[in-house]
């Protein structure tokens, strides 16, 4: 089992002969089932498609002239649909990472002062070290190159690069003269070599990442760059390597966005001024200010300088003023800053100017950033660009801190885990300041700045410093007028820096201790996995097609193998879990009653299904049940053992709403909860975080370690307040935990509409990732539903498989990169195949797949705030949850009326079918012709129109990014007309050229059922048969106008085409069913609903015909209350008998018309739906 090459595996069932082999029996029987029916499957293809081609060609004879026919508009519609299947691409084998270092680039020195910082040993130590670890042979080695003298003419003038190339020839003397002209500079005869060598390796590394030769690359070089003015040496630099790399890529190379990250704790003032008009460019700049105190003492290093003309919002100043800023003040600024402007801006290519002089015991940077902390900001970088992440060195002058820093960079960029930080502390008030006016001035250029609030006129920011603007009174800036015209040449420490860093080597034992204690072990595999073919037979028996089904895991475990993801994990032993394992969060009783199931009549068995909420059950689901939980635990046991980094189990059934005593929503045995308890037990783990992005809430999970603080519990889910299964209040943001555990339960509950990659990746910056680092967790467990994917029948959401890979790259920063990541819902076989495979190769280090920026919807935002507002008591991290001043209204009085129509028109078109292709970049859209459509540009432009991509001209000069093709874009003017049959018609104008199609109404949705019935767990937002509206379809079809209140990206207009019509042709060219919908917000049967006999509805009441307590429903016509389809059937039929077709589900408060065949949203059924609230919960019914 634990061989790599293992396909499948027969479980040995330890619990009795005869089950052991009726499992494996049924295993084989099932699998030639499956074959046969394949094969049917494809020969009734080739039939219909047969049948398709004599009908066109008899068509074709019948009437020739015809190009408007109905015919034609059905097949464009269904070849638009068609576009929306998933195609995600095989990630392409993960390429090494550069490295450029050569010896001649310390060969120069001054020559007057020993002691003058900038120094050989800079490069030459941090080289050594790497080499110590062992890394260098694990890169590809670039040869260094000489930059060319147009590459420094690109920024630079004339006189400064004759300047120096005199100093190539000049005695010491005349060195030392021309040295003291410019400030903190030396020169020496090999200074304009080494210069050209750092500049020309920077652009050889930049392309090489570029061609993709390497994925990113580190340069270790000097002199450093980023001082270098236009016309000025200046802070030990002559050439400005990065800016004129990324001054080449944009000019000459055709990238659109570059941005560069400057962590030197000096201001880079001259790769400031260099791009100051430029949006092309976006310069990120932390470093020491000291309100202008510190080096080199501008007024532009202040915040409040954000760039100028085109380039306004795209210069971003963190100015730190107070000395020894530590770990916890460096993420705070990339968890509140750095990271949504960057994510916002999408980048094609990241520099970073690596500047290691904020380190701990650098005597200039007096900072207190440790080594492990730069490779988690190094970590947290490779999410953008799809890892081109191009690290140039600058400063760094402690040697000791600067090798060991360079060291872990390198470590990260090749791949390896960062090492884990302790828990993070309060950010200090100075640096909270700082962030909050940073969003203060960017706010009105940066829409992801969404988590301050405003102040009122009579109200004050709780921090001083933000209810003003800079600077500072009697500030000594420097400026041309006052600045000396002659500069000392020998360097000079600030008071007391020299006795604290120098003569006492105070901060050496610290360094030396840091070392120590940092773990750089690593595992010998990155991922293990575990699967097995025994997990398929827990079956529905009573409800055949039931969305929990076994080839979901099969799928899942097939596409590992397609995209070669088998080969390069670890298989794990799958095995069962005992009963003691279970009894750590279920009860005895329950597990006994469980054991007992296998052995029950049909009959009995079935009841016993009926007694628990959402459950489906068979002789074989306790036995599936514990090599579910069990194969977690095998995983978890190869992940703390040290065989592997990670762990994906690809198990079901799914865990995390089993209760302690109860199965429900498919779940029997809560895997991860006992997976934690497993590893707390067995392991000594102090701190496990628990990760739930299942599109529900998980319950059982949450009620297992309510008030438990060694359990952080974080859960993203669909909420719509508290409507969504499991239906109960205990998902909002207010559930904190309680007792000891207070503040350990982080609920971030959505509401209103459909969410996405933007969102669940806003909700990861602002709480997830601030809280963890806080926490500090020894293992990250994800429950791991992908039912929030987009297509999923019962999420409704719309998360791509590179939303799935970003949040998993962003959780494996954490816990030395012990993540395991267990399966749990999750029904469109295509989505959870291709979201699931992103997650596996992410964690086996691939990059992170392209992803572009939406703005989060306001609905989602609100949510995020109200858990910020919950949680700030308990995590110092969230402290920045405040009011701020706002600046906004400066810059909407310079938008043009155009631009404001442009945003408008942008709002109207965000949810038709070419929006949301945009969303979905690495998730490429099919074209129809065979080849998957290339890359989108980001949406942080925005556009006045829907275009549609139309040839793709991808330039084959090998500099240029292969994944942003220059697109040809047809510009289609939208008409919306009414037709005869009340249907709309959409004229769609091309050169001339006139189109008709007619838009399509929804297909394949129920708001809720997986079948389109009535609630339960399947009662989400889109079923996979059923219903009106759809993801796809909309009110007018695609490109036509639609009301965003109606659906994911059209309305519940739907006799254009028979709805089965299109579903089958769908289904004839081999695409799945991947669409949701939304409720009907009105139905020819509302008049039917009578008023209440009382205002009480009891929730409790049996079924009047079997007594059923599970799943029922009550008729809005006569109120008696009856059992749902997946029970006894009871509603349906009195439905059919009398004629009442409107019903309400006392398990999730939905209302189903079965007239419609559809979920409605009505307000004549507000006060029934007010009622049943009011009695499940006994509190009146938000927002009603």
């Amino acid at each position: 089992m634990d061989d790599k090459g293992t396909e499948e595996s027969e479980v040995e069932i330890k619990l009795t002969d005869g089950v052991s082999a009726h499992v494996i029996h049924r295993e084989r029987l099932e699998r030639v089932r499956r074959q046969g029916r394949e094969k049917k499957r494809q020969e009734e293809e080739r039939k219909k498609e047969e049948r398709k081609k004599e009908e066109r060609k008899k068509k074709n004879q019948e009437n020739p002239e015809s190009s408007d026919s109905e015919d034609e508009e059905d097949a464009y519609l269904i070849e638009q649909l068609t576009k929306m299947g998933i195609s995600v691409k095989k990630p392409e084998p993960p390429e090494g990472s550069g490295l450029v270092y050569d010896d001649r680039m310390a060969k120069f020195q001054c020559l007057w002062d020993p002691a003058f910082p900038e120094k050989p040993e800079r490069i030459t130590e941090p080289f050594a070290r790497c080499s110590e670890l062992g890394l260098i042979e694990r890169c590809t080695r670039i040869e260094a190159q000489y930059g060319t003298e147009d590459q420094v003419l690109l920024l630079h003038t004339e006189s400064h690069l004759e300047k120096l190339k005199d100093t190539v020839d000049m005695s010491r003397e005349a060195l030392k003269k021309v040295s003291a002209k410019y400030d903190s500079v030396y020169f020496h005869p090999g200074t304009y070599e080494a210069s050209l060598l750092a500049l020309g390796s920077t652009v050889e590394l930049m392309e090489q990442i570029l061609k993709k030769k390497v994925r990113n690359g580190l340069a270790i070089i000097r002199p450093p760059g980023h001082h270098a003015m236009t016309e000025e040496f200046c802070g030990y630099c002559f050439i400005n390597q990065v800016a004129i790399a990324a001054k080449h890529a944009v000019d000459n190379l055709g990238l659109k966005r570059v941005l560069i990250v400057d962590w030197d704790v000096h201001h880079g003032q001259a790769t400031q001024q260099m791009f100051y008009d430029d949006p092309r460019v976006l310069y990120f700049s932390i470093h020491r200010y000291e309100y202008g105190k510190y080096w080199p003492n501008l007024r532009e290093s202040d915040y409040d300088f954000i760039g100028e003309g085109n380039g306004k919002g795209y210069n971003v100043n963190v100015p730190l003023n107070k000395i020894h800023m530590n770990d916890t003040d460096y993420l705070a600024i990339f968890h509140q800053v750095l990271m949504p402007i960057a994510h916002q801006f999408s980048p094609d290519l990241v520099f970073i100017s690596g500047g290691y002089d904020a380190a701990i015991g650098d005597y200039k940077g007096e900072m207190r950033v440790t080594p492990v902390a730069y490779a988690h900001m190094t970590h947290t970088l490779m999410s953008l660009a799809e890892g081109r992440v191009c690290i140039c060195l600058e400063g760094g002058y402690c040697i000791k801190s600067l090798s060991e820093a360079v060291a872990l960079t390198l470590r990260t960029l090749l791949g390896d885990s960062c090492p884990m930080l302790p828990a993070m502390g309060d950010p200090c008030h100075s640096i909270t300041s700082t962030i909050l006016n940073v969003i203060k001035v960017l706010r009105p250029y940066w829409s992801c700045f969404s988590y301050q609030t405003e102040l009122t006129w009579e109200e004050l920011c709780p921090f001083e410093d933000v209810n003003e603007m800079p600077p500072k009174p009697d500030m000594p800036f420097v400026t041309e007028e006052n600045k000396p015209k002659e500069f000392p040449i020998m360097y000079e420490f600030e008071d007391g820096v020299e006795e604290e860093y120098i003569i006492q080597h105070k901060f050496d034992p610290v360094i030396d201790q840091l070392i120590a204690e940092t773990s750089l072990a690593t595992p010998p595999n990155k991922t293990c996995i575990v699967y097995d073919e025994g997990m398929r037979v827990h079956h529905a028996i009573t409800f055949r097609g039931h969305p929990e089904d076994p080839d979901r895991v099969t799928s899942i475990f097939d596409k590992h193998s397609e995209w070669g993801l088998l080969d390069r994990c670890l298989r794990v032993q799958s095995r069962l879990a005992t009963d003691g394992e279970i009894q750590t969060v279920h009860s005895s009783s329950y597990i006994e009653q469980m054991q007992a199931s296998a052995e029950l009549p049909p009959m009995e068995l079935r009841n016993l299904q009926h007694s628990f909420n959402s459950i489906y059950m068979c002789p074989e689901t306790n036995v599936c049940a514990r090599m579910a939980a069990g194969c977690v635990l095998s995983v978890t046991d190869a992940v703390l053992s040290g065989q592997a980094n990670s762990g994906v189990a690809v198990v079901r059934p799914p865990g995390h709403h089993a209760e302690c005593t109860k199965a429900m929503g498919f779940c029997f045995f809560n895997s991860v909860a006992i997976a934690a308890k497993y590893a707390q037990n067995k392991f000594g783990i102090k701190r496990v975080l628990i990760l739930d992005w299942d599109v529900h809430h998980g319950n059982g999970t949450q009620h297992s370690f309510y008030e438990d603080p060694s359990i952080l519990f974080i859960s993203l889910h669909r909420y719509d307040h508290s409507f969504f299964y499991p239906s109960s209040t205990d998902g909002n943001h207010n559930m904190t935990g309680s007792e000891a555990g207070n503040g350990f339960n982080v609920n971030i509950p959505f509401n209103e509409g459909p969410k996405g990659d933007a969102e669940y990746k806003a909700a990861f910056q602002q709480v997830v990732m601030p809280i963890a680092y806080e926490f500090a967790p020894e293992l990250v467990l994800v429950s791991a539903g992908f039912d929030a994917a987009l297509g999923d029948p019962l999420g409704g959401y719309h998360i791509t498989p590179a939303g799935y890979g970003h949040m998993t790259h962003m959780l494996s920063s954490l816990a030395n990169g012990r993540v395991i990541v267990a399966l749990e819902g999750g029904y469109n076989l295509s989505s959870i195949s291709n979201s699931m495979a992103t997650v596996t190769s992410v964690l086996l280090g691939d990059p992170c797949p392209y992803l572009p920026y939406a703005q989060p919807q306001e609905s989602a935002v609100k949510s995020i705030n109200s858990t910020l507002d919950s949680h700030k008591q308990f995590w110092k991290c969230l402290k920045f949850r405040v009011p701020i001043p706002d600046l906004r209204p400066k810059v909407e009085e310079r938008n043009s009326e155009e631009e404001k129509e442009e945003k408008l028109e942008e709002e109207k078109f965000k949810e038709n079918i070419d929006e949301l292709a945009k969303n979905m970049t690495s998730v490429s859209v099919y074209d129809g012709t065979g080849q998957v459509g290339e890359e989108p540009k980001s949406t942080n432009q925005p556009e006045s129109c829907v275009t549609e991509q139309a040839t793709s001209n991808v330039e084959t000069d090998p500099i240029n990014v292969g994944t942003k093709p220059k697109m040809e874009t047809k510009q289609l003017e939208m008409e919306t007309t009414p037709t005869s049959n009340n249907t709309l018609t959409t004229k769609t104008k091309e050169l001339g050229d006139d189109t008709n199609v007619q838009g399509a109404g929804g297909t394949m949705g129920g708001a809720g059922g997986a079948m389109g019935g009535d609630g339960g767990a399947m009662g989400g937002a889109g079923g996979a048969m059923g219903g009106a509206g759809g993801a796809m379809g909309g009110a007018g079809g695609a490109g036509t106008s639609v009301d965003e209140n109606m659906g994911a990206v059209g309305g519940a207009n739907n006799s254009v085409l028979d709805r089965l019509n299109v579903v089958q042709a769908l289904e004839d060219m081999g695409h799945q069913q991947m669409y949701a919908i939304q409720p009907l917000t009105w139905c020819p049967h509302l008049d039917t609903v009578h008023s209440l006999p009382q205002r009480v509805l009891d929730t409790g009441a049996p079924c009047l015909d079997c007594g059923n307590l599970g799943e029922n429903w009550v008729c809005l016509v006569c109120y008696k209350v009856f059992c749902s389809r997946y029970v006894n059937e009871h509603m349906v039929i009195h439905g059919a008998m009398e004629q009442h077709l409107m019903t309400l589900s006392f398990s999730d408060l939905s209302v189903w018309c079965y007239g419609c065949d559809n979920y409605i949203d009505n307000q004549i059924v507000n006060a029934a739906k007010q009622a049943a609230y009011r009695h499940k919960f006994g509190t009146e019914m938000s927002g009603s």
